[in-house]
């Protein structure tokens, strides 16, 4: 049985760029952060986690899901 400590992680990491200035760097450092976080799921994941859903009702939802 696995431990609820042993949850995945998911990290982003931004390098930035060298010889640029300030701004630019600012800009091009968010931009790909928010970029890095919608590709890994993460909002989307924050928001599912938001409220807890009953096991039967989360299975009633993917019921409905697959139908459509």
């Amino acid at each position: 049985m696995s431990n609820p400590k042993d949850k995945e992680i998911k990290r982003t990491e931004v390098k930035i760029p060298e010889n640029v200035p300030v701004d630019y760097a600012f800009e091009k450092m968010l931009k790909s952060f928010i970029k890095n976080v919608d590709k890994l799921g993460i909002l989307k994941e924050v928001k599912a986690r938001r409220y807890y859903i009953k096991p039967s009702e989360q299975n009633r939802l993917d019921k409905k899901q697959r139908r459509k």
